[in-house]
């Protein structure tokens, strides 16, 4: 980041932005300009090294704690960010596995509650407030919504989280719908569905190989990393997608 200049263009909520795409995303976003909110839900250390390096940049960061899952806290999320100045932007990437992988049938019914309270419960409750507070008809300035889905959602992940590509399917479907809802309302929202991506998320399941592993499956022969899924967030968020809502892009390799 050294070297890049901030500029001022409203503020970013970033959710689960403590670590992965999320921070690289909310790293993104401060050099596009914007102050930028590090959400997340219990990894404390990782999303304060996030607001450092922003503000180490000469940018404006703030980490706030909240489960997306929990109304309350998404709405406590909103009024915090608005210290940062003026919301237009939420990028929806909080997300979980459960730490597990292997069949559907292996996976304890509270693994699935908590995995589907995250991924679909609490983006729903995001884009939710989000539209109350960007609304042109709510007195808000509009904005973009970008929620992060996945590629596992072509597929359905067999063998080893077909719960979880369940939910990104929920997300691809609640990006479109909500994307015809609120197109009047000076409200843009897209998504973005990486590949197989450099990230902690397949350790912390128990297959660290496992984006080495899928490589030869991938056309451009390799998995993503985190900047890259974050450019395509940026593109979307920025005035030179305006015209584009609705939209699920891949960030896959052409897998």
């Amino acid at each position: 980041m050294a070297g890049d200049t901030i500029l001022e263009n409203g503020t970013a909520i970033v959710t689960g932005a403590s670590r992965g795409i999320g921070a690289a995303v909310a790293h993104a976003a401060a050099r596009a300009g914007h102050a930028v909110v590090v959400n997340y839900s219990e990894d404390s250390t990782g999303a304060k090294t996030v607001v450092e390096d922003i503000i180490g940049l000469g940018g404006r960061a703030l980490a706030v704690q909240a489960d997306v899952s929990r109304p309350a806290d998404v709405v406590r999320l909103f009024d915090e960010a608005a210290g940062l100045g003026q919301v237009t932007a939420v990028i929806n990437n909080a997300a979980i596995t459960g730490n597990l992988i292997g069949p559907l049938v292996g996976v304890p019914a509270e693994s699935v509650q908590r995995v589907v309270d995250v991924n679909v419960s609490g983006m729903i409750y995001m884009c939710q407030e989000a539209v109350r507070r960007l609304s042109t008809d709510n007195g808000g300035s509009g904005g973009s919504i970008v929620n992060i889905s996945s590629t596992a959602t072509k597929a359905g992940s067999p063998g080893t989280w077909v719960h979880y590509a369940a939910t990104k399917g929920a997300v691809d479907v609640l990006t479109v719908g909500l994307a015809a809802e609120v197109a009047k309302q000076g409200i843009r929202v897209n998504a973005v569905a990486p590949g197989s991506t450099n990230t902690g998320l397949h350790a912390a399941a128990g297959m660290p190989d496992r984006v080495e592993r899928l490589n030869p499956t991938i056309p451009m022969g390799r998995g993503a990393e985190p900047e890259e899924v974050a450019a395509a967030v940026l593109w979307l968020m920025s005035a030179e997608a305006g015209y584009i809502t609705g939209a699920v892009l891949p960030v896959s390799g052409g897998r």
